[in-house]
């Protein structure tokens, strides 16, 4: 009898030993559906089982429904759970059901436990966020939203993108089949013809098998503003271990249809990359990512696209956007403002949309409020006009799941002016003449010298960049063959006002132009305003302003090497005038070393009034000031013209909260 005992004994075991070993294996691949169900399992025979609890909670966060996540996270525990980011992970589902007493609790004691200090400042934020909830509810609000109910279903229709009057959208209708990552049908895109928000039901049609294929989840989708080139999201295949095969794929659109879609080069094998939306001038991509080197789980970046449809320059979006949590489903709208989706800035609970606000050079990022947002998932915005369009939410009192809703903005202020900056690279051609220099790249940086823009000019040597009221601008030039050169331009004081205008979206247009320099040997530059003492080697600070120019010209060039040549005029004798020529090229040579030169680039010559480029005296032997003005200079000469040295590649910081990827690609 105690032989059959102990067997029966042994064989449970065994079977929960498996039952645990199975949770696991799903919840390490990703396939949280399978591990909810085998979670469950375990839980309905041992129901206070800390880790059990703790990965059934996880399961439903990973696969965003994280309010069914709470009663899980209430009794998650045990060896090796990280008790400090569960209490965070349980605030945030509180949050998201709206039990933000409950959250804030949760939050407190975390940050009274833990001892991590970058957890601590995440926690504090959330704290802060919380607080604001109150000042968020008092903001008035002139949105008027409705359920788009014609084109929702009891299943997820999302990412509504509209373009020459049809709405293209996201959608799990007429898939049976269950993506065993959310639990959800396999969604694929769709499109219906509609004016405005006035949709024709009777026209919704899938896209063709090129772009939907079965069993895969097609997501978000984007399109240049002529219509020819679209870029989406496609994943969720299972083929490879987890869940980082979310990619963007590109297609265009030639002789009546889609091309078939192609993996674009900014793709990472081991990250998920989601949410695309392209600028209104088509030449910036923005999308979210879980790449490492990020401020959290995903984060926005912009990536620039050519004319062959290759994408460079990835770029983060900055900690003005990015934070801890997640950041996705950017829009970028024609009246120049940034939307995105996060549950990181203060919000409602789970994701929020935004709207990225601009003042000064500073930007920060503004909750709509309500009724956009919500304690659901809130996302997916899309302005067919800049007082309406449309977003995504799965709040309460929807069709099922994610619905697509219409919003109208009856702000009666609401003007929206445009500022754009355009002009042309030239080159200096003979007798002084500009000439146009084509193929340059110019590049916009802010006041705070953060790169914002850039661009290839072409035969024309046009360019054009999106700028902002009062703020400071430098223009970067560079193409082969020529220095690297800088401009400024301020938009101070070149502002419209608002009360003038009579319609929502205006837009105004500056002028500028960029002059670049041949980038040849024993060239000679004059500097301005470089003075001295009377028998005076010293730098007036007047001068070292002229001096900071070439330092960031040398900054900018790095290949060049320089003879910094000082003149004199001819009072004195030619000895005295070489002594205190020398001394002063040698002086400005010392000032830039100073200021992080290296001395092997630098050489320091004095030619007295040896070679004067204008008369000392008149004809008539009469003093010439000018002329004497004229001859106390200062110049550099490009002597040599060597490789350009390496760039050191920037460090990865992966040390992150959430890393974590949702279940919508």
């Amino acid at each position: 009898m105690k032989c059959s005992v102990a067997f029966a004994v042994v064989v449970v075991m065994l079977a929960a030993c498996s039952a645990e070993k199975k949770a696991e294996k799903a919840f390490k691949y990703g396939k949280y559906q399978s591990a909810i169900e085998a979670y469950k399992a375990i839980l309905a025979r041992d129901p206070n089982n800390g880790r059990a609890n703790y990965y059934l909670a996880e399961s439903y966060r990973k696969s965003n429904r994280i309010r069914e996540s709470i009663p899980y996270y209430a009794k998650a525990g045990g060896r090796g759970i990280n008790e400090d980011t569960l209490k965070l992970s349980y605030a945030k589902a509180l949050q998201a059901a709206g039990q933000y007493a409950e959250a804030r609790q949760q939050l407190e004691e975390a940050l009274e436990q833990t001892d991590n200090e970058k957890l601590k400042s995440r926690l504090r934020r959330e704290i802060t966020g919380l607080g604001r909830l109150q000042e968020l509810s008092e903001k008035k609000s002139y949105y008027r939203i409705k359920n788009l109910e014609a084109i929702n279903t009891p299943v997820a229709e999302y990412s509504p993108v509209y373009l020459n009057n049809e709405l293209y959208f996201t959608s799990a209708r007429n898939n049976s089949r269950i993506f065993d990552g959310s639990g959800t049908p396999y969604t694929d895109l769709y499109k219906v013809e509609t004016k405005g928000a006035n949709v024709d039901i009777n026209t919704v049609s899938a896209l063709a098998p090129t772009i939907n294929e079965p069993l895969v989840n097609e997501g978000t989708i984007a399109f240049t503003p002529d219509g020819k080139t679209m870029v989406f999201a496609k994943g969720n295949t299972g083929k490879r271990k987890g869940r980082d095969d979310v990619d963007l794929y590109l297609s265009r659109f030639r002789n009546g249809a889609w091309t078939v879609p192609q993996l674009i080069n900014i793709n990472q094998p081991n990250s998920w990359e989601s949410t695309p939306a392209f600028s209104p001038d088509g030449r910036t991509l923005y999308f979210s990512s879980n790449r490492k080197g990020g401020y959290g789980g995903l984060d926005l970046y912009s990536a620039t696209m050519d004319s062959r449809g290759r994408f460079g320059r990835v770029r983060n979006l900055g900690a003005d956007i990015n934070t801890a949590g997640d950041e996705m489903f950017p829009f970028a709208s024609e009246t120049g403002q940034l939307y995105f989706s996060s549950d990181g800035h203060p919000g409602y609970g789970m994701l929020d949309i935004f709207v990225v606000a601009r003042s000064g050079g500073k930007t920060t990022a503004e909750n709509l409020g309500q009724p956009v947002n919500s304690t659901g998932d809130d996302f997916g915005i899309f302005l067919f006009r800049p007082d309406r369009g449309f977003f995504t939410s799965n709040r309460d009192g929807g069709k099922g799941d994610d619905d697509i809703y219409t919003f109208v903005n009856e702000d009666p202020n609401l003007k929206v002016v445009n500022y754009y900056l355009q002009g042309v690279t030239y080159a200096w051609g003979k007798d002084s003449a500009k000439v146009i220099l084509p193929e340059t790249k110019v590049t916009l940086l802010g006041e705070d010298g953060e790169e914002m823009q850039d661009f290839i000019t072409g035969n024309d040597g046009k360019f054009l960049f999106r700028v902002y009221e009062n703020e400071n601008y430098t223009l970067i030039g560079e193409t082969d063959g020529y220095l690297v050169e800088r401009g400024r331009y301020t938009t101070r004081g070149k502002s419209v006002a608002k009360e003038t205008l009579k319609e929502l979206l205006t837009n105004v247009t500056l002028d500028t132009l960029l002059v670049l320099d041949k980038l040849e040997r024993n060239k000679i530059f004059v500097l301005q305003n470089i003075y001295f003492g009377f028998d005076s080697a010293v730098i007036r600070k007047e001068s070292a302003r002229e001096l900071d120019r070439l330092v960031q010209l040398l900054n900018d060039n790095p290949e060049i090497k320089i003879e910094m040549g000082s003149h004199t005029d001819s009072v004195g004798s030619n000895a005295y005038n070489i002594d205190l020529s020398q001394r002063r090229a040698q002086a400005t040579v010392d000032y830039l070393i100073k200021k992080g030169i290296e001395s092997k680039r630098l050489v320091a010559k004095g030619y007295g009034e040896t070679r004067p480029i204008a008369r000392n005296t008149n004809p008539d032997g009469s003093d010439n000031p000018e002329g004497r003005q004229r001859n106390r200079r200062t110049e550099f000469k490009i002597l040599e013209i060597g490789p350009m040295p390496e760039k050191k590649k920037p460090e990865d910081d992966d040390d992150k909260y959430f890393n974590d990827n949702n279940n919508e690609p």
